[in-house]
């Protein structure tokens, strides 16, 4: 028989009996696996026999012996026995798994048998991602599920609690291997769900920074305060596949300022958070690049504090630093350039002089969003002189990117067929074509 698509399920094997065939390494873990979890295992160090399969609930053949594994799957169809034949779907009632566990956690996973090695490297990422202390995360909120039940508590309720639990410190405090503090936290946030019991604010507001587009450069905790969130206020330029990262029924707001339509104000953002935070939210900020670099952080964690709002920050990648990463432009460089300056593209051409100024003092300049790219490229070229090397980065990290190179007085005429609409970043100095000029040279010296 084949199958393309099996029923995920998981068997209650206590106290039943359970063969396994073969001798090795293999046909050892499975009768390990399988006494661990309660069943009356039966090791057959040998390919099958008849009679080996009667009165069995499961069997396992590990013995590699084609003609034998025949017999075995019509011995276990005459005695409706649930046969796995090791890497042999064909005469498989069903497969086994890869399995991460974590206490009474079992993550499962199949590839409906189609390739043993990607489903045993998905365990591996899941192994990093859900370290030992779920098994005793989840024991608590078992035990506080026990407890909310016992007394009535009604099923919303309950739930509101497990998502406190969830986004509270208690894991945490579990993988620092500080059980007694987290069982009294896991306590103190059940007691608050019992009637009578005073209300207590547990509403939260966190600032994520999605970097610049790509989601693969979110940070591990970025994406897990994503994965836990129940409203997502975010940027005009956060990337879709940020936004997957999401819970189903959470609620996605695009608070982004785009040119040409009517702009949410800070304000506004500000007491969208507030509000929201107010009535037991886990509320995203997510911001494009890094909250407090030019992306009004600051003033979001002013208004949240004042109103007793708890609120913290999870940092991301700026696009002042990955665009040129993307780019392969160092923005230091032993010998080349020892500082730096990041300014905006709306400061450089808003107060004269201000420029020429910074760009003078340092050797690599990073203008992001420049808009009024001309008149920036013109205060440049006073201070710097037309031929200072420059790039300019298009899209980094998304569909569309480009990267455009030349003298600095070059750089706008370069940019004028361009789409302007996606974001973009200005570096000025030697790097923007340091390692284009050592890659030619090794490219010569290899041909030469």
């Amino acid at each position: 028989m084949t199958h393309s698509t099996y029923f995920p399920v998981f068997l209650d094997v206590r106290g039943r009996g359970c063969v396994v065939l073969g001798d090795g390494d293999i046909a050892d873990e499975k009768a390990a696996a399988l006494r661990a979890a309660g069943a009356l295992v039966t090791h057959h160090r040998r390919a099958f026999q008849p009679g080996d399969l009667r009165n069995s609930f499961l069997a396992i053949d590990a013995s590699g012996d084609p003609a034998a594994q025949t017999d075995a799957r019509l011995e276990a169809e005459a005695h409706r026995v649930l046969l796995n034949v090791v890497d042999v779907a064909a005469k498989s009632d069903w497969i086994a798994p890869a399995v991460v566990r974590r206490g009474p956690v079992a993550i499962a996973v199949s590839t409906s048998g189609e390739s043993p090695f990607i489903a045993s490297t998905l365990r591996a990422r899941l192994e990093g991602e859900f370290g030992e202390e779920w098994g005793s995360f989840t024991r608590i909120v078992g035990t506080v599920r026990r407890r909310l039940r016992r007394r009535g508590v009604a099923a919303e309720q309950q739930r509101a609690v497990y998502r406190r639990l969830l986004r509270s410190p208690v894991r945490a405090l579990l993988s620092e291997g500080r059980a007694r503090e987290a069982a009294a936290l896991a306590v103190s946030i059940e007691s608050a769900s019992y009637d009578g019991a005073p209300e207590r604010h547990t509403g939260e507001v966190v600032l994520v920074g999605a970097g610049p587009g790509d989601a693969g450069l979110l940070t591990i905790a970025g994406a897990e305060a994503l994965q836990h969130s129940d409203v997502v206020l975010h940027d005009a330029l956060v990337d879709a596949g940020v936004l997957r990262l999401c819970p189903r029924g959470a609620r996605i707001v695009d608070v982004g300022k785009r040119a040409g339509r009517e702009s949410v104000s800070q304000e506004h953002i500000n007491q969208m958070l507030i509000e929201a935070a107010r009535v037991d939210q886990l509320v995203v900020r997510l911001k494009g690049g890094d909250p407090f670099l030019f992306g009004r952080g600051g003033e979001e964690v002013e208004a949240l504090v004042r109103a007793g709002i708890p609120v913290r920050v999870i940092p991301g990648v700026s696009s002042a630093l990955a665009a040129p990463a993307a780019a392969g432009i160092p923005l230091t460089h032993r010998g080349v350039a020892a500082s730096i300056a990041i300014v905006t593209g709306e400061r450089a051409a808003s107060a004269p002089g201000y420029l020429e100024h910074v760009a003078a003092a340092v050797e690599t300049l990073v203008v992001l969003m420049p808009h009024r790219l001309e008149a920036i490229v013109e205060s440049l070229v006073a201070a710097l002189g037309a031929e200072r090397p420059a790039a300019l980065i298009c899209s980094a990290y998304r569909a569309g990117e480009h990267v455009l190179r030349g003298p600095l007085a070059s750089i706008p005429a370069l940019a004028a067929p361009l789409d302007s609409a996606g974001p973009r970043t200005l570096v000025v100095g030697e790097v923007t074509d340091l390692l284009q000029r050592t890659l030619q040279t090794a490219a010569y010296q290899q041909t030469g």
